[in-house]
């Protein structure tokens, strides 16, 4: 089977984004990319930066969501799974911030598509820095999300930011996509 999916996880500022823009220059076809941070703009206000039920940043780098959130996430996950049922192989930025539950939530959405698992590591120190360059974080995310989001989750192939290029991460993913094995 080919893979019709493609799913990143790591920390906020592991270099998530910036892999999925580069594979989707690598890799042979053209591949949609869908992020948690989409999902999280298109909220309405009232559900972002609030403790309403929908997402909340704390102060200290934790985020915590309601079930406001976590249904209307559950309905973004069934879309994304629905656009690679249509034909369209699909590159997916996320966070797992439940770990091994996380996955298994799209594992329950990605049911019956070839997924290829990919861990993106990133030293917590070095997420960190970013995260103060970008600007658009709560500081002390990265650093709280950098292990964490891969507690329990089962990878086919990992890369590690710290001292690797996007594309060179990139390429080692769209390589284990192409060869069919991690």
């Amino acid at each position: 089977m080919t893979t019709q999916v493609i799913v990143l996880n790591g920390g906020s500022s592991s270099g998530k984004s910036g892999i999925a823009r580069c594979l989707q220059e690598v890799l042979p076809d053209p591949w949609l990319a869908f992020g948690i941070d989409g999902f999280v703009e298109s909220l309405p206000a009232s559900l972002q930066a609030s403790d309403a039920g929908g997402i909340e940043f704390a102060a200290d780098g934790g985020v915590s969501v309601g079930e406001e959130f976590t249904r209307l996430e559950a309905a973004w996950r069934a879309g994304v799974a629905a656009t690679a049922w249509a034909g369209a192989p699909v590159i997916i930025d996320d966070v797992f911030l439940g770990g091994a539950h996380s996955q298994e939530r799209w594992r329950e959405s990605l049911t019956g598509l070839d997924v290829l698992w990919v861990g993106v590591r990133c030293e917590a120190a070095v997420a960190a820095g970013r995260e103060i360059v970008r600007g658009d974080r709560t500081r002390g995310m990265a650093e709280k999300q950098a292990e964490i989001v891969h507690q329990g989750v089962v990878y086919d192939i990992e890369v590690d930011t710290t001292r690797t290029e996007s594309l060179d991460c990139a390429r080692a993913i769209a390589e284990a996509v192409v060869s069919g094995s991690p």
